[in-house]
């Protein structure tokens, strides 16, 4: 699937749940970046492309017209018979003119798919360290939770033992209560 400047541009990615990641204006003036420099690129490609379309048409132009020195602005250098125009030096330089905008546009070319394979080897980067952090807070998550459920655990023991403790306690007071209100009740009642 080709990657468009409008893809980057539309990407949206999955906010998380927990604050740590990635700074989402930070990934967002990235993309822009890359759009920007995708956007530039493929208007050099396009133009370099136009450019050697039209070299092309004046290469073919100058080839049927026997190639006259005039018309690529070459002073005609004498032949053998002093007024024929050296037709291979202007054949030759239009040659050479062709082989740079091929070699300029080659290059145009593979720095685009050298920042396009940037992009995606960042973009991968960022979500494999995304989803690394992300599985390290909850590993976290898991362990905080582990701790908090036995301290949970440790004061509902202390509840019971403090409640059989206090029930105890209270069972003893009444047993008191009424051990020295049973010898006072006899002789009142008596």
């Amino acid at each position: 699937m080709a990657l468009t400047a409008e893809d980057i541009v539309n990407k949206r990615f999955q906010s998380t749940k927990f604050r740590e990641g990635y700074d989402q204006d930070e990934v967002d003036d990235f993309l822009d970046a890359v759009v920007v420099e995708m956007r530039r690129l493929l208007a050099e490609n396009e133009e370099l492309a136009q450019r050697l379309a039209a070299s092309d048409a004046r290469i073919a132009e100058l080839q049927r017209s026997g190639g006259s020195a005039s018309a690529v602005g070459v002073n005609p250098l004498p032949a053998s018979g002093g007024d024929v125009v050296d037709t291979e030096n202007a054949n030759n330089l239009l040659q050479l003119a062709r082989r740079l905008h091929e070699e300029h546009v080659r290059e145009g070319i593979q720095k685009r798919d050298e920042l396009i394979a940037e992009g995606h080897a960042q973009a991968a980067r960022i979500v494999q360290e995304a989803q690394t952090q992300h599985a390290q807070e909850v590993a976290r998550l898991h362990s905080e939770r582990s701790v908090i459920e036995g301290e949970v655990e440790q004061l509902r023991a202390f509840e019971r033992e403090y409640r059989l403790s206090l029930k105890s306690f209270i069972n003893q007071q009444i047993q008191g209560l009424e051990s020295t209100s049973a010898p006072s009740a006899a002789p009142a009642g008596a």
